[in-house]
């Protein structure tokens, strides 16, 4: 009997602790699927992009303060992306990742030329692509993503209507001066899929956070160098 009230009591020890944890993991996780190191007044700005994905059922906002001003950190931008300068990781992470797939750690000035409807490759399943849409130097950098489940996740063929199976989404990279010496990087991410409850949105927004905050630290490391 003592055995079996104690088992109960480990029991039911266990399960108030899980509960505990939940409440108060669940509701951190959540935030963070959503946003990160940004204010409530960034989270209500109109940014550049918005309009590109009408009735977005999802909206990610990430800031970062980085230690260079505008113009030194915009290059690094421009050229980011996958068969270009890459992610921007930073070298304790990418001491597990084989030198050529590694980010750049200096600007390639023929990597700095982008114009509106050009279209670069991204990562994910299939052959997804982000299409230039907007470009402000020094200031936004917009980007629109159509991706068609049936086409393995290419540009779909007809975009007026969309067909149903295509998630899309824009992402804007919006600078602003803080000082001569330090730049605000805002990232907005506006999601509409044809599941908007599913699951995979919440566990894809934790993916989100976490590699953007790899990648705020890698462009941090990077700027520090070469300043």
């Amino acid at each position: 009997m003592d055995m079996h009230r104690r088992g109960a009591g480990s029991a039911a020890a266990a399960g108030a602790g899980a509960l505990l944890v939940s409440r108060l993991l669940v509701p951190r996780l959540t935030r963070l699927a959503g946003r990160s190191g940004v204010t409530d007044d960034e989270i209500a700005l109109a940014l550049p992009g918005d309009d590109l994905v009408t009735g977005a059922g999802h909206v990610i906002d990430r800031a970062a303060t980085l230690p260079a001003p505008v113009a030194t950190v915009w290059p690094w931008l421009v050229q980011m992306g996958k068969q270009r300068a890459g992610w921007y990781f930073p070298r304790w992470v990418e001491l597990g990742i084989p030198p050529g797939r590694r980010g750049f750690r200096t600007v390639e000035p023929s990597l700095l030329r982008v114009v509106p409807g050009e279209r670069v490759p991204d990562w994910g399943p299939g052959d997804p692509q982000f299409e230039v849409t907007s470009i402000e130097p020094e200031r936004a950098l917009v980007y629109l993503s159509l991706r068609q489940k049936s086409r393995n996740w290419m540009w779909p063929e007809r975009t007026d209507p969309l067909p149903d199976d295509v998630l899309a989404f824009s992402w804007a990279l919006v600078l602003r001066p803080i000082d001569q010496a330090h730049a605000r990087l805002h990232l907005r991410l506006r999601m509409r899929t044809a599941r908007e409850r599913s699951p995979a949105m919440f566990f894809g927004g934790i993916f989100d956070w976490l590699t953007v905050a790899l990648l705020f630290a890698g462009l941090r490391e990077r700027l520090r160098e070469s300043l």
